[in-house]
């Protein structure tokens, strides 16, 4: 069994970044890098590759290598990356862990079972196999509108396993993370808990989870920042105004076109070119650019305010 993990558990803000692709709709290497040095320059806590917002079933399992690599040289050790490391099955996954480790990241996420409905039985089996023999530390992700769910009682047994650290958990459901904190906490007071549900962004760090991924981050970096540290001062005052605005921008870019493109056309109004997606767009769905631009320049105004 590997060892027992001996790295701080993870906290704060993680950006499930996007991917730019060029002309022919390959990926644009120089655009990546300037993009991580923008998001570490603006104040993310980490970066968090090959996740939904990331598109990463529309990407080989080369090429998510290869993001995952170059984010990882791009970084140096100024922020840690979580990967995300979901294959279609066990042995993939387990290559991609063991690529991971070595290209320098911190942890990898992976989503239970896609595709087949499993049992929770399943989901731990699953998972089991996965922590035994991960190289590195694993964080599961929990992520029911796509994935089979991962329950309390499985989340507390897998919780057992040294090289499992920690749970992202996409549901939004407050009342869900509480009660596997309750059930891990006593016993793996170092397990992570990171939201990933922009609307509960702030509930879910009143409760105690560590942080968050956050696609938001990808865009107003600035902003996620400052609402996470008003939470960890634990001055509601200030952040509940800021999460309302938050969900604002979070309804307009995840609701109005098919995830990610309203995240991609966000990004481009800080300044990169993603390209199009792999994926055909529909063309009766369209992000409202300029209540999209409203939003993105209040929220930046909002977080270069000064403090009284």
């Amino acid at each position: 069994m590997p060892a027992s993990p001996t790295q701080k558990s993870l906290s704060g803000v993680f950006t499930p970044n996007m991917t730019p692709l060029d002309d022919r709709g390959e990926i644009n290497e120089d655009e990546l890098r300037r993009y991580v040095d923008w998001l570490i320059e603006r104040g993310v806590h980490g970066l968090y590759p090959n996740g939904s917002t990331g598109e990463f079933t529309r990407f080989t399992a080369e090429e998510r290598r290869r993001i995952t690599r170059i984010i990882c040289e791009q970084a140096r050790g100024r922020v840690p990356v979580l990967a995300g490391a979901a294959e279609a099955n066990i042995r993939e996954t387990l290559r991609a862990c063991e690529a991971y480790l070595e290209y320098g990241a911190r942890a990898v996420a992976i989503v239970s079972p896609f595709y087949y409905r499993l049992s929770p039985g399943a989901v731990y089996e699953y998972f089991r196999e996965i922590g035994r023999n991960s190289p590195i530390d694993v964080t599961l992700y929990n992520i029911p509108m796509f994935a089979s769910p991962i329950d309390v009682p499985t989340v507390q047994r897998l919780a057992e396993l040294p090289r499992i650290i920690g749970m992202k958990d996409s549901s939004g459901d407050i009342g869900q993370m509480m009660r596997m904190m309750a059930a891990v906490e006593p016993h793996r007071p170092d397990f992570s808990f990171l939201a990933g549900w922009e609307p509960t962004m702030l509930p879910m760090l009143l409760v105690g989870c560590t942080g968050g991924t956050h696609a938001t981050s990808g865009i107003v970096p600035e902003f996620t920042r400052k609402l996470y540290e008003l939470a960890a001062s634990g001055n509601i005052a200030e952040a509940r105004p800021l999460q309302m605005q938050l969900t604002e921008l979070f309804d307009l870019v995840v609701y109005s076109a098919n995830l990610p493109e309203g995240v991609r056309a966000a990004v481009e109004l800080r300044g990169f070119q993603f390209g199009a997606s792999r994926q055909p767009a529909d063309p009766a769905q369209h992000v409202d650019r300029p209540r999209l631009s409203r939003i993105v320049h209040r929220l930046l105004e909002v977080a270069s305010a000064e403090r009284p």
